[in-house]
Order: structure tokens, then sequence, then C-alpha cells
């Protein structure tokens, strides 16, 4: 009879604790967990070249030939265009219109390759490869020439893609914790804009605050501290605003939605571990298109290749930074209208299927 009454007792319970919405949110995680595994793994179990830029420096009645044989490759590793001259093709290599530059050399056996591995060693690493194994069969020699390598300071030149990682982490993690200290109340317009305030002074404090860390603390990115700063700003309030954004549209839903961008598929595709050339073609078409993406290349280009190429990532960080305060603004006063009685403030929370502020 005892264990006849603890059954019902039991049965509630669980039905108390099992809900459908708890339900959902466990589904939900495996979801996630599943997409970071399917993101990461697809992104870089296979690394393989597709059309490292390469600049060629020739005579002219070489030039033509040369750039064909490196265009007809199986695989298409290469897309190479002709240099006018070799400081041109060096020149390219410093702007990153090229990731490398052939230099040819008509009157001997033995010629150049220029690399700039402070912008990705692996694609650096892939080139040589690729051009040894040319030189070989060509029964030539090729000496490597590493013009822009990463700081002392800065080994395999990761640093500024976990700076970037860190800011954009920071960005969302806090404007979460903003709303969900705030409960389940949905954000009206008021209090969009003394969260997107707080936001924007947080960014600029964890902006000083990384650009601190990779500079004077470890020397790893050392002599931009306030290019760093201004950067790191702008990655943080990029990556806030636009969880903000998310989260008073969706919901939880939104916190969610800002994983998958920003860590499930920003993180792979951001060209930190193994940039554009070597990623498929999915994650080499998004990469430069997230946050985690813009901000590494950003980064890497201030530091190392004097702010060249940086224009798309700036546009890149500024539309995030900027739509997702516009949207945060427009979610709110689309609560206001659903919710006209809710006050500004006070402890009562709104139904589980309200979005949350």
């Amino acid at each position: 009879m005892e264990r006849d009454a603890k059954s019902p007792v039991f049965a509630a319970e669980f039905k108390d604790a099992v809900t459908l919405r708890a339900f959902g949110l466990v589904l939900g995680g495996l979801l996630v967990q599943l997409a970071f595994i399917v993101s990461y793994v697809g992104a870089f179990h296979s690394p393989t070249p597709h059309r490292i830029a390469v600049a060629v420096a020739a005579p002219q009645q070489a030039s033509a030939k040369i750039v064909a044989q490196l265009d007809a490759l199986s695989g298409n590793p290469v897309e190479a265009t002709a240099a006018p001259s070799t400081e041109t093709a060096r020149q390219w290599v410093l702007t990153r219109k090229t990731d490398a530059a052939f230099l040819f050399d008509a009157s001997g056996t033995e010629d150049t390759l220029l690399v700039a591995s402070a912008g990705g060693p692996s694609v650096s690493q892939t080139a040589t490869q690729i051009a040894q194994k040319i030189e070989t069969a060509q029964k030539r020699q090729i000496t490597v020439s590493d013009i822009r390598p990463p700081n002392a300071g800065d080994g395999r030149g990761m640093t500024s893609f976990y700076l970037v990682v860190g800011w954009v982490i920071g960005g969302y993690l806090t404007a979460t914790i903003m709303g969900m200290a705030a409960g389940s109340r949905p954000a009206n317009r008021q209090r969009t804009l003394i969260r997107l305030a707080v936001l924007a002074l947080y960014a600029v404090v964890s902006g000083i605050a990384g650009a601190a860390v990779v500079g004077p603390v470890f020397g790893a990115l050392g002599g931009h501290f306030w290019a760093l700063s201004g950067i790191g700003a702008l990655v943080v309030l990029a990556s806030a605003a636009t969880a903000l954004a998310l989260q008073t549209l969706l919901g939880l839903l939104g916190t969610g939605v800002v994983i998958l961008l920003f860590v499930v598929l920003g993180n792979p595709s951001s060209g930190g571990v193994y940039p554009a050339p070597l990623l498929p073609a999915f994650w080499s078409a998004i990469g430069q298109a997230l946050p985690p993406g813009a901000g590494t290349t950003l980064v890497r280009n201030t530091v190392y290749f004097s702010g060249h190429a940086v224009t798309s990532a700036l546009w890149v960080l500024g539309a995030y930074a900027i739509g997702g305060a516009l949207l945060s603004w427009a979610a709110s006063w689309r609560n206001e209208r659903r919710h006209p009685q809710a006050p500004a403030t006070g402890p009562e929370t709104l139904p589980e299927a309200s979005p949350a502020g």
C-alpha cells in the first residue's frame, strides 16, 4: 500500500519537473551541441587549399605561362595574378591583396616565395608546400622568405583570434546577464536605451582591458594600444547590441540564436585557426560577415599590415552595432504595444512565452 501511495506522488513530481518547456530547452541544448560539433568538425577536419591568392613576378614572356600553370593546378589551390614588378608583388603581400608572391629568377634556377605568416601561418605553410612541389617537378629550387612573421610574443599568430573571441563572448554574455537580471519583463524603449548606454560603456572598458592584456601585460600585440582599444570597443558593442536585440525580440530563443551565430558558426569560420582559403566553401563564405571573423581580420591587419584591407571588417562590425541597437529599440517598442500596462519597473513577471528583455 505504501508503494502504491508513493507512485502517484512520484508521477506528479515527474510531471512537474519535466514540463514541456523543460523538454524544449533540453532539446534545444542538444541541437546546439550537435551544431557545435558539426560546425567545428566540418570546418577543421580536412583543411584544403582553395584559391590562395599568389602574385607572380617574372619577365613578361614567362609570367603568363607561370600564371596559367598555377591556375591549372588540380583542385584550384591557387589563384595567380601577374605582378608588374618584384616590388609590386611584395607590396601586394603586405597590403593583403595576395597571400604570397612568387618571384621567378629568369637567369638561374632558384626562385623565391614571399609569405606573411602573421596573416595566417597555415596559409603560408600551404603555399610553401605547393611551391616546393612545383619547383621540384621543374627541377628548380625555392627559397621561402617570411616578410611579415608574427611578433615574438604572438606565437603562431593566434593572439588576434583569441582576443576577439574574448571580446565577442564578453559582449553577448553581458547583454544576456542584464536581460536575466531583469526577470522576464519585456523591455520598454526607455529601459532598452539605458541598457544600450551601459553596454556602450562596458564596451569601452572591455576594449581598453583587452588591449592592455595583449599589449603591456603579455607583449603579444604591442605598439597599437589605442587602436586595439577602439577595435575592442566596436567588437564588444557589435556583439552586445546584437545579443540584446535578439533576446528582446525572441526571448530565450534569442540567446540560442546568438550562440549559433557567434560561437557555432562565427568562431570556426573566422580565419583564426584556418584562414578562408583553407576552409570549406560554406565557412569561407560566411566568415567575414560575422563579428568573430571581421574582428580577427581587423586586429591582424591593423597590427601587422598597417591597417590595409580593413574597410569591409569595419562596415560589418558597424552594421552589427548600429543594427543591433536599432533592432533592440524596435523590439522594445513592439513589447510596449503588446503589453501597454507593463510598468517600467517592478518585480512582476509576464508569462513564460513572453520575450525576455
